[in-house]
Order: C-alpha cells, then sequence, then structure tokens
C-alpha cells in the first residue's frame, strides 16, 4: 500500500510539472497572440492611412487631369485664332506678321545698311 501511495505521488508530481509547463506554454502563446493582434491594429491603421493618402492623390491626379483638359481647350481655342500656314509665295510676306513700329525700324536699318 505504501508502494501504491508513493507511486501515486510521484504520477500527480509529474502531473503537476505537465500542467505548470502547459499553463506557462498557454501564458507564452497568450503573449504572443496579444503582441499579433497589436501588430494587427497598427497594420490596419496603416492600411488606412496609405488607403486616405491613395485617394487624396486619386483626387489631386484627377484635379490635375481636369486642368490640363481645360489648358488643352484653351490652347486650342488660340490656335485657331492664330492665321494657318501660308503657301509659298505667301512666306515672303513673314514681315507681315511683326507689328508696324518694328517693320519701320527694320526698314530704316535695312536703309541704312543701303546708305553706307
Amino acid at each position: 500500500m505504501l508502494n501504491e501511495l508513493e507511486t501515486l505521488s510521484q504520477n500527480i508530481g509529474r502531473l503537476i510539472e505537465i500542467n505548470q509547463r502547459h499553463h506557462e506554454a498557454r501564458v507564452a502563446l497568450e503573449e504572443q497572440l496579444a503582441q499579433l493582434h497589436a501588430q494587427c491594429e497598427a497594420t490596419r491603421a496603416e492600411l488606412e492611412q496609405v488607403r486616405e493618402e491613395r485617394n487624396a492623390l486619386q483626387a489631386e491626379r484627377d484635379s490635375l487631369s481636369a486642368k490640363i483638359d481645360d489648358a488643352q481647350v484653351r490652347l486650342n481655342a488660340i490656335l485657331e485664332k492664330l492665321p494657318r500656314a501660308r503657301t509659298g509665295a505667301e512666306r515672303d510676306n513673314q514681315l507681315d506678321l511683326l507689328e508696324p513700329s518694328q517693320n519701320a525700324d527694320d526698314d530704316n536699318t535695312a536703309r541704312h545698311g543701303e546708305n553706307a
């Protein structure tokens, strides 16, 4: 009977050791799980921030695209108002595009060169 009690005591001691190891392992896993939850929340917050930045960049891109389209429309309107390209005979009269005072200055310069 003493042997049975000793064996039973040893078995209880082993069970207590096993229970203690399982408890420590469980506590370690709970701590690891808590850290992973914190990392997950941090990642979610970062993801939300990145999404907000992406949305802001998309809005800026759309705004710039609209401005480019508007500028293109204005540029086309300006180009339509400009004189069309001239044929070969008309190209000799390119001085007609200059302001009248500039034409007069050029004529005076040419005359001074001829008189010299």
